[in-house]
């Protein structure tokens, strides 16, 4: 007898198998469905849609009759439309990224580190080494797959969002269209050439 093999340490079959099953149990922990984080996006938002009218009287009224007309045809048309040209943006937080909470990678090395441990675990005395490189093979297969289930599942919820959001943009457009043609009618009703 060797003295290497005075230090090796025996495993009692009881003891293996709830150590495999604990393992197994943190694997399949792993396939739970992930927890993504919806945070501010970053990227800044795109220029509200343009109200800009103008228009030039032609009956002769003054800078103070322009302006009140202006206003008054300003509150009309919000009244009308619904739609007022300053809260027209999108607030900031209402624009959104959803990322997966854990970063890309995580899975595929703790499936590398839990199929080593396995693969050695459940490996033969003699073959310690070639089980745990084949585990980890195995256990980085595993944890790749799911690193890219879980990238793919937060670009679907991304692409939800991105399509709310440019459903709002587009209201905001249809709006201040409905807005411009309020300004345009009431201004000229009033003896102004809109443009």
């Amino acid at each position: 007898m060797s003295k290497l093999s005075r230090f090796r340490i025996h495993v009692p079959g009881t003891l293996r198998s709830v150590t495999v099953l604990g393992l197994a149990g943190f694997l399949l922990s792993a396939c739970a469905p992930p927890a993504y984080t919806v945070r501010p996006s970053a990227a800044p938002p795109p220029p509200p849609p343009s109200v800009e009218i103008y228009f030039y009287p032609t009956k002769g009224q003054s800078k103070a009759q322009q302006e009140r007309d202006r206003y008054e045809c300003y509150l009309w048309a919000v009244k009308q439309t619904g739609f007022d040209p300053g809260q027209a943006q999108l607030a900031p937080h209402q624009r959104v990224e959803v990322v997966p909470t854990t970063p890309p990678g995580a899975d595929t090395a703790a499936g590398a580190v839990t199929g080593a441990v396995v693969g050695s675990i459940l490996s033969g005395p003699r073959d310690h080494g070639s089980g745990m490189v084949f585990g980890a093979i195995a256990g980085a297969m595993l944890g790749a797959a799911s690193d890219q289930a879980k990238q793919e599942q937060a670009g679907r919820i991304q692409q939800h969002y991105d399509a709310k959001e440019a459903e709002q943009y587009a209201r905001l457009d249809r709006q201040a269209r409905d807005y411009r043609r309020a300004m345009t009618a009431c201004l000229e009703g009033r003896g102004y050439t809109v443009r």
